[in-house]
């Protein structure tokens, strides 16, 4: 099996580092799903996305990514983002307040009701 080598690094750590056979993120310009050897590309990670890594062994790495770049070699992918968090380690009640509270009218109140519930989607995708 073809694999590639893989990092998911936000701003304040690295979340996770291995070997995988497809990556999956939302980027600015659309969905993007990445096989190995595939087309050097640098792409802009969305403001709230979810990103999946496909393991060689049959599971996935799931993650709430909020900003940040997608730079894709043959031998591999590194995520880069400005805020991450494991799907693992998402509080859902804690995200569904969030969503609750967030202010529609607002262009902060709508990025913030965006990271919340992309969190939501990461830690559903976990179960």
């Amino acid at each position: 099996m073809v694999q590639m080598s893989v990092e998911l690094v936000a701003v304040e750590r690295r979340l996770w580092s291995g070997e995988a056979i497809f990556v999956f993120a939302r980027t600015t310009e659309g969905e993007i799903g990445v096989l190995p050897g595939h087309e050097p590309t640098l792409a802009q990670l969305e403001q709230a996305g979810v990103v999946r890594i496909d393991t060689p062994e049959g599971t996935s790495i799931t993650a709430a990514v909020h900003g940040g770049f997608l730079s894709i070699t043959p031998e591999g992918v590194t995520v880069l983002a400005e805020n991450a968090e494991l799907a693992e380690e998402i509080d859902v009640e804690r995200a569904r307040a969030a969503v609750d509270r967030a202010d529609a009218s607002t262009e902060e109140g709508v990025a913030a009701q965006a990271r919340a519930e992309t969190r939501l989607k990461a830690a559903a995708s976990a179960d």
